[in-house]
């Protein structure tokens, strides 16, 4: 469980720093301005960390699954090996993926001076803005947000549907209760994170505005992933006792 917070930590740090920093130098330096190969490499990195992000939640939900429905195989089938092959493998599709919509961008013309309604180059906002023909651009993208956010989401809900099962056959109190908190921070994260980019996709289908979208995506780029290591500290006992002990060292060290 560690080992893939620690792997979802690390992606959201960099799945915020795509696109904060530029927004920051463009709100100190009063200027919008970025340059088409810049753009291309925020759109890069954007969709590789933030699908990414979605096959980490995945590869969490299938942990949960096994330590709550399987939980005296759980160090055979979740060794290292596998683990590390899990992150592997969501690392180099996030990459494939990315690279493929990067390179298809790349085919496509734009005006010299162009206007992007967006606070970031959003893959979708460079695909409507090209001058050229963008049906296969929008093809791919479809056929790639069905599969790549629809596949890991039917596969957290079969998970899910599973744990609540195993869980609703215990016979103590105390073992439900144990089960449903280890799934609890995931669950929230799960939540935060599905909601608000649908959310954000739904309201910009419905109302077309282009400023409400960007607005509303600072939810899924910023709030989310600003969220996730407080829900998991506040419903993790190992990381409170982990605080509670350093607090209660330097309350020492001061009365010293």
């Amino acid at each position: 469980m560690y080992f893939f917070l620690s792997n979802l930590s690390f992606v959201d740090i960099c799945f915020t720093s795509t696109t904060i920093p530029k927004m920051l130098v463009n709100i100190q330096t009063q200027s919008k301005v970025i340059t088409y190969e810049g753009c291309i490499t925020q759109m890069y990195f954007f969709l590789l960390f933030g699908v990414l992000d979605n096959f980490l939640l995945t590869v969490m939900a299938y942990d949960r699954f096994v330590a709550i429905c399987h939980p005296l195989h759980y160090t055979v089938i979740m060794h290292p090996r596998l683990c590390g092959l899990l992150v592997l493998v969501s690392w180099i599709m996030s990459a494939l993926y990315s690279l493929l919509q990067s390179l298809m961008t790349l085919q496509l013309s734009f005006h010299t001076l162009l206007h992007i309604p967006h606070f970031f180059c959003e893959l979708n906002q460079m695909v409507q803005l090209a001058c050229s023909d963008n049906f296969l651009n929008n093809l791919v993208m479809y056929f790639a947000a069905v599969l790549l956010a629809g596949g890991p989401l039917a596969g957290i809900l079969c998970s899910y549907a599973k744990i609540v099962s195993s869980i609703r056959a215990m016979s103590s109190a105390q073992g439900k209760h144990k089960a449903f908190s280890t799934c609890a921070s995931h669950l929230s994260v799960v939540f935060l994170f599905y909601c608000t980019i649908i959310g954000v996709y739904l309201s910009s289908a419905v109302t077309h505005s282009s400023q409400s979208s960007a607005i509303s995506s600072v939810m899924y780029t910023l709030v989310t992933p600003m969220l996730n290591p407080f829900i998991y500290s506040l419903r993790n006992n190992d990381i409170k006792g982990a605080l509670k002990s350093l607090f209660g060292m330097a309350g020492i060290k001061i009365t010293e």
